[in-house]
């Protein structure tokens, strides 16, 4: 029964940070479309989630010594990479299109292992990889030629490539505690990954040139005006914070598995949230689409072979899902 209802509250707190994450794309677009930079939009979230995790960092301050570069790895890629391609991509894309490439990352992972580090791969994780690549051309139409910004296209493949990264640095660090070493906690690695990223934010986005003024300003979500700081507190506390600790926490508490497959839902809610705050409507054919996108991300991220070492399994939205005492910590995504 104690395991069943752990379960059930793992499962809602899963719920809880696909749903968090998915909601980042919808509360920043209209801070994007009333002015600010993408990149600004991303310090301003990124900075504002580090300086809430300050405590939890100078809790596990010793991370700094003995796991540096998985500090380093997380805040470039998982962070800083993920979140300023992704948001770079929706002020050109729709959020759902954007996060639907995002989810080819599991068949990038795919290729690197059967390519760069030359392990044989599952003819199911090929059908994963075909539906997922089948998927995507669905969602950004290509008898059409190509209907969306094509930059941005790309923006939303370097996020895809940036948790691609990580989960390779990720795969090392699991390696590195099976030798015997001390594993690294992961909401400590989280925190020192959100200040890293704000540091390299910082001299990439130079805030010091943005207009502040828009942040006391209104914007606009579907023709209804919204005040600009309740979006900003909408992505730093609920779309980054509360979405990495909850996804941490359901993740202790479910199998890599079932957390893989409820990290699935997170491009579906984002599309649902854009689609009714923000009036981004898809066609069916592009439906049709996200779901051969999604449904072939999750084949070829259940059916990766792992490592001898036992490395980490890689969640469809970016989400490093590994066993306890390991690192697991969601992306970002977005």
């Amino acid at each position: 029964m104690h395991a069943s209802q752990g379960r059930s509250a793992g499962l809602g707190l899963a719920l809880a940070s696909a749903f968090a994450f998915g909601g980042s794309g919808v509360a920043a677009k209209p801070l994007i479309e009333a002015g600010l930079d993408p990149l600004h939009v991303v310090w301003l979230r990124v900075t504002g989630a580090a300086l809430v995790m300050l405590p939890v960092a100078w809790r596990h301050r010793a991370l700094v010594r003995s796991r540096p570069v998985l500090l380093l790895g997380f805040g470039l890629l998982a962070v800083a990479g993920v979140q300023a391609f992704y948001f770079a991509a929706i002020s050109r894309v729709p959020v759902g299109v954007a996060l639907l490439v995002e989810y080819l990352a599991p068949a990038l992972v795919l290729g690197w292992v059967r390519f760069v580090q030359r392990r044989p791969v599952t003819r199911a994780a090929a059908v994963g990889v075909v539906l997922a690549v089948g998927g995507l051309a669905c969602v950004v139409e290509v008898w059409a030629g190509l209907s969306f910004d094509v930059v941005g296209l790309l923006l939303a493949l370097g996020a895809a490539c940036c948790q691609v990264g990580y989960f390779v640095l990720s795969d090392q660090g699991s390696g590195e505690s099976a030798a015997g070493a001390e594993s690294a906690h992961p909401v400590g690695v989280i925190a020192y990954g959100l200040l890293i990223g704000a540091a390299v934010l910082t001299v990439v986005a130079r805030p010091w040139g943005m207009d502040w003024s828009l942040l006391g300003g209104s914007t606009t979500m579907n023709g209804t005006d919204v005040p600009a700081w309740l979006l900003l507190v909408w992505i730093v506390l609920l779309a980054t914070v509360i979405a990495y600790v909850t996804g941490v926490i359901s993740v202790r508490m479910l199998s890599p598995a079932v957390a893989g497959v409820v990290a699935c839902l997170e491009a579906v809610i984002a599309t649902v949230l854009a689609w009714v705050l923000l009036g981004e409507h898809l066609a069916a054919p592009q439906l049709i689409g996200g779901a051969l996108v999604l449904f072939g991300a999750f084949i070829a991220q259940s059916s990766t072979p792992k490592g001898p070492s036992g490395p980490l399994a890689s969640g469809p939205g970016g989400e490093l899902v590994g066993t306890e005492g390991e690192l697991s910590a969601d992306r970002p995504a977005s």
